[in-house]
């Protein structure tokens, strides 16, 4: 079965919405992001939800918006903590190439700096370097395809996953 969609999956702040939309406009594909899904649905930011409802019941919320997506040729930017659920991940991977966006630690410690207000699922005490380490082998098990964006620029990065899903 040929994959008809692209999921982005990685670390917050790594770039998935940005190079999504990019992703989307080279290859005459939808765009999804499945953040801003999750915030329309329940009618509030990804921080106030976390807040309310607890991280355990923010990613339910999440794998059940993951299992929601019913589309083909569609680039799929997902949140950063997607692959905390298996279900999920595996549902993204029957429909979808799943392009792992890599970034090094340091580089994101610069970008990342707020967590509560980006509303990042993490649990209290831990830090970015924690959800790194946790984080970086889940990604590195549900990829297709790994980019090392490192200081590449968004389209640097959209044409390196073409090259990659050996599209013009």
């Amino acid at each position: 079965m040929k994959k008809e969609n692209v999921a982005l999956i990685g670390m917050p702040a790594v770039g998935k919405s940005t190079v999504g939309i990019l992703l989307a406009k080279k290859m005459g594909f939808g765009f999804i992001d499945t953040d801003i899904s999750i915030q329309t649905g329940q009618r509030r930011t990804l921080a106030r939800i976390i807040a309310q409802k607890g991280l355990d019941e923010f990613l339910k919320i999440e794998e059940n918006y993951i299992l929601k997506v019913h589309c083909s040729r569609h680039v799929i930017a997902t949140g950063g903590s997607v692959v905390y659920k298996k279900k999920a991940m595996d549902y993204l991977a029957s429909h979808s190439t799943i392009v792992y966006l890599s970034i090094e630690l340091e580089l994101l410690l610069t970008r990342l700096l707020d967590l509560e207000s980006r509303g990042v699922a993490i649990l209290p005490g831990k830090s970015i370097k924690d959800l790194y380490k946790e984080r970086t082998p889940l990604y590195e098990t549900y990829q297709n395809i790994k980019i090392d964006c490192g200081t590449m620029m968004p389209d640097e990065i959209v044409e390196a996953i073409s090259r990659k899903l050996h599209r013009p």
